[in-house]
């Protein structure tokens, strides 16, 4: 069945689940980022810690460098590395909100095109959505 001989509903349901699809493909992206900027906060960690306390240290601001001290740039690096925790956390929930609303949404869709007699493709009329994402 082409897209032109599809019911609207069915095309606004698959719509919706690609618009899912693409919302679970940004977040496991954030994700990816998040992790290298992790990989690269405990990097500078461990250097930063076998520097000397009296050490010249300097943090990019910009495209600059300023001096700083080792302790507030440990600080700062810990701080960093909670924060993103914290967002990691968010994007697990927000990955695994998307991945069980693709299920249903996958049940959905195949529920329509099976329709209430089963082996009949019934597309003409669509059955009760619920259209709530967040239950």
């Amino acid at each position: 069945m082409s897209a032109g001989q599809m019911p609207p509903w069915l095309q606004e349901q698959l719509m919706k689940m690609q618009q899912s699809q693409q919302n679970l493909q940004s977040i496991m992206t954030q994700k990816q980022h998040l992790e290298m900027e992790n990989i690269e906060t405990e990097k500078a960690l461990e250097e930063l810690k076998k520097a000397a306390d009296d050490d010249n240290v300097y943090k990019h601001a910009g495209s600059i460098l300023i001096k700083s001290t080792k302790q507030a740039l440990i600080d700062e690096l810990e701080e960093r590395k909670e924060m993103a925790k914290t967002r990691s956390t968010v994007l697990e929930k927000q990955e695994s909100r998307i991945k069980e609303s693709l299920k249903e949404q996958e049940a959905k869709i195949t529920e329509m095109m099976r329709g209430p007699a089963s082996g009949s493709a019934q597309i003409s009329k669509p059955p009760p959505l619920d259209d709530n994402p967040r239950k």
